[in-house]
């Protein structure tokens, strides 16, 4: 049996602590909501910053919200040419030794030494989706991707909690190598 999850295409973006947000945008600021994003209380923020790495910047990179308790950057790897480093393909909050990066707003700027990923291909799951389906958290998955050039994607990581809601998350380079977009269907194989 084959099960079909919604695809949202991941660009980058930027996830910022609180004392970021201050030390970039001022003291007492906060984020604001420009949009919703599929997973539930997550926005995608008004606010926007460069980043600056060896090679390259990128200006109006979108924070997504709420805060989190470290900043993290998740970038393509053709994101990461462009800006000069070579970030770990990794889960979401796993940054220990991953690269760093400057990141500038408009009130000031800081140089990280951690937090630049390229995030892990995944799925969220609800834990009544996951039941249904018979995915475990953690679980590696196979996918199969229906675009103009479908593609099959391996070691897809399933994220289960009541507090998701069915999507997978890819970035951008494996969506346009599969010619997918967002609002498209995966098709779990495996």
């Amino acid at each position: 049996m084959t099960f079909k999850v919604p695809v949202g295409v991941s660009a980058r973006h930027i996830h910022l602590a609180q004392e970021h947000v201050e030390r970039l945008f001022g003291p007492g600021a906060e984020l604001t909501v420009f949009k919703p994003l599929s997973q539930p209380g997550q926005y995608a923020a008004n606010e926007t910053v460069e980043v600056t790495g060896p090679k390259g910047s990128f200006g109006k990179v979108r924070i997504l919200g709420p805060v989190r308790k470290r900043t993290q950057l998740e970038v393509s790897r053709t994101d990461a040419f462009t800006l000069g480093i070579n970030p770990p393909v990794r889960e979401s909050g796993d940054i220990a030794g991953s690269a760093g990066i400057t990141i500038k707003g408009p009130a000031g700027e800081i140089a990280i030494e951690e937090g630049v990923i390229v995030a892990a291909r995944h799925i969220h799951f609800h834990t009544s989706d996951a039941e249904r389906m018979g995915i475990a958290d953690k679980q590696r998955l196979s996918v199969r991707l229906h675009g103009e050039r479908g593609v099959i994607l391996e070691n897809v990581i399933a994220r289960v909690s009541p507090e998701f809601a069915l999507d997978m998350h890819i970035d951008t380079d494996e969506a346009n190598a599969a010619g997918a977009k967002t609002g498209d269907e995966a098709e779990i194989i495996g």
